[in-house]
């Protein structure tokens, strides 16, 4: 038997090249923010990169793997930065900071967040905080038309009526008209008490409310009055050509193929057209072909059609809808390629 030895100096060295001590200063003024209740974002990173932070008078000591510790300063140096820009820091950031430092790319999030699209009512700033997202917000800007296609929590409709809104108040558009498919999600749309408004009113309340936070409730009735901006179910869109307009179309797995060519064929001069959906949360029958997915395959080709792509990586919810999220695909998936087994078995 033959056994090695290591002498204490070989042993030292290799040590010495492995490990690695980074220091840093956090101002602290910042220091809550970037580390999280009872630290809890900073033991997200230790857990992460495997290394050990230690915090001393302000001082900031990354322990572990040279490799290692260079990717966990990046991300925390980024977390500070944004925390010196006046965010407030959320457990998304963190997590989406780290999942970018795989592909090199944690600093690309400070890069997202001098994006402004506008301020809410309270002074808050509205701005993507993801690639995705501002890939989606860009192609808002380039394109006539843009479709956001993403789970939920994805930020689609939200960013969507930042970007309608900002349009109105620089006068790049003469009024907003905001609609979605009033489609009966299990529950019949004549049982509802009260008039016809009455019953499609609880169908566009999340385009109500984006409308409130972002513009508030005062200067919405204010426009709304004015017929400046419009809330509606999509079957009023019927037989309308609609001019100088910022158009968004919610919930557009819901329509149909007939509905979606309706919709598109109303566009008219000096208008932008976003289309949101989200093609796992479908309340068609289950015959029925969605005017979403028919879109896609029809205008594909098109360059001034934007098509943008958002994942469970995009979600700005609590991190727990990002893992719902993620469940549901990877069950989705499972029960397709079973049943794609099943139908192969039958046509032996």
């Amino acid at each position: 038997m033959v056994r090695l030895y290591a002498s204490p100096f070989l042993l030292y060295n290799v040590l010495r090249i492995v490990m690695a001590e980074l220091l840093l200063e956090v101002p602290i003024e910042y220091e809550k923010n970037v580390c999280g209740e009872l630290d809890a974002y900073l033991k997200k990173i230790e857990r992460a990169f495997g290394v050990s932070i230690l915090e001393r008078n302000g001082d900031f000591k990354i322990i572990g793997e040279d490799a290692d510790c260079r990717r966990a300063a990046s991300v925390f140096n980024s977390l500070v930065e944004l925390a010196k820009r006046g965010n407030s820091i959320m457990e998304q950031n963190v997590d989406y900071a780290i999942s970018l430092s795989a592909e090199d790319k944690e600093q690309e999030i400070l890069e997202i967040d001098k994006d402004i699209i506008c301020r809410t009512v309270l002074g808050k700033p509205v701005k993507p905080k993801t690639i995705g997202q501002k890939k989606y917000v860009d192609s808002i800007r380039k394109n006539m038309i843009t479709f956001g296609i993403g789970p939920a929590g994805t930020g689609k409709t939200y960013l969507a009526m930042a970007m309608a809104i900002q349009a109105f108040k620089d006068g790049e558009v003469q009024r907003i008209i905001l609609t979605r498919p009033a489609i009966e999600a299990g529950e019949k749309l004549g049982f509802l008490p009260g008039d016809l408004q009455s019953k499609i009113d609880p169908y566009l309340r999340p385009l109500y409310d984006a409308l409130y936070q972002i513009m508030g409730a005062e200067s919405y009735l204010h426009n709304a009055e004015k017929g400046l901006i419009e809330v509606a179910p999509l079957a009023y869109m019927r037989g309308r050509t609609l001019d100088n307009a910022y158009i968004i179309l919610d919930e557009a797995q819901n329509t149909t193929p007939a509905q979606m060519k309706m919709f598109l064929t109303r566009i008219g001069f000096g208008s932008k057209a976003v289309i949101t959906g989200d093609r796992t949360q479908k309340d068609l029958p289950h015959d029925q072909a969605s005017g979403l997915d028919t879109a896609e395959k029809v205008l594909k080709s098109i360059d001034e059609i934007g098509i943008c792509e958002l994942t469970s990586k995009d979600v700005v919810r609590h991190p727990l809808v990002q893992k719902i999220v993620d469940a549901y695909e990877k069950y989705e998936k499972a029960q397709n390629s079973q049943k794609a087994r099943n139908r192969g078995k039958g046509n032996r």
